[in-house]
């Protein structure tokens, strides 16, 4: 049984101050060092034209690539006083994973799939829907689905929040959802999901299934980089889960696993 997580690598500009650099990010890309840690049966299926960005996986022989017209591109800019603070743009890339980039390479058994969209675009209502008629568990980060394109800046986009009317039956039949606490102000936390995960930086996350879980954030006295954060809280909580965990123990541990990825430079 395999673990497939599936989304967009993107290629990524990092500001912080006047100190700019490019590094491979994107939702996958940072959850790939946490699955390879704890839990190593899985594949990466992502969606790009940049081929080398696979070498900066952690075990590019796991990684398989629908090869697609263009790659995500984001500049990350954050303050240096508070690098929770960010501001993001976007090309708001339209490379669609459809279920025919999908049937054939997918496994033979598979426990469960990760599904990362970075925009509106990624995940079609009837890719979703291909994916709950193998009736595992899916874990699905809602993020890029309130992602709009705001003020155009050269061939970007900066990035605002809104609903997706569809949002609501796209999500029928997933497991688990995952946002922030902006994400919840705007959606309304309204779904029909088995377990809902709000993280809210440094003042720690909450679960809601039949009762609510609030999950400390683990101190962390030197941050070097809040990028990936959200994403290595995902995949760490969702590996305990996998392993039959509690709600309470996997965000505990999803908790320190995020403090340990803030204290370096890229992924965990």
């Amino acid at each position: 049984m395999t673990l497939v997580v599936i989304g967009p690598v993107t290629k990524d500009l990092v500001i912080i101050g006047d100190k700019e650099s490019f590094k491979t990010g994107g939702a996958t890309y940072y959850q790939s060092f946490v699955f390879d840690k704890f839990y190593p049966d899985y594949i990466s299926i992502v969606n790009c034209l940049d081929l080398n960005s696979v070498n900066e996986f952690p075990d590019s022989s796991k990684v398989k690539v629908i090869e697609k017209a263009d790659t995500h591109f984001f500049i990350n800019k954050y303050s240096e006083e508070d690098l929770n603070k960010r501001v993001q743009v976007s090309n708001f890339a339209n490379i669609p994973i459809l279920k025919s980039d999908l049937v054939n390479i997918l496994p033979d058994e598979i426990d469960a799939f990760v599904l990362n969209p970075l925009n509106r675009h990624d995940f079609p209502a009837d890719t979703i829907e291909f994916l709950t008629s193998f009736d595992v568990p899916i874990f699905i980060s809602i993020q890029g689905f309130l992602r709009l394109p705001d003020v155009k800046v050269n061939e970007n986009y900066t990035i605002k929040l809104g609903y997706f009317d569809g949002l609501t039956d796209i999500l029928s039949g997933v497991t688990s959802i995952f946002l922030d606490e902006a994400e919840a102000k705007i959606t309304g936390i309204d779904f029909d999901v088995g377990e809902i995960v709000i993280t809210d930086g440094s003042r720690g996350s909450r679960i809601i299934s039949d009762s609510q879980i609030k999950i400390d954030a683990v101190k962390c006295d030197e941050i070097v980089d809040t990028t990936g954060c959200g994403d290595t809280y995902m995949a760490a909580y969702i590996s305990e889960k996998l392993l039959s965990k509690s709600s309470k123990e996997a965000g505990d541990f999803a908790s320190l696993i995020a403090s340990q990825k803030i204290k370096n430079y890229g992924h965990y």
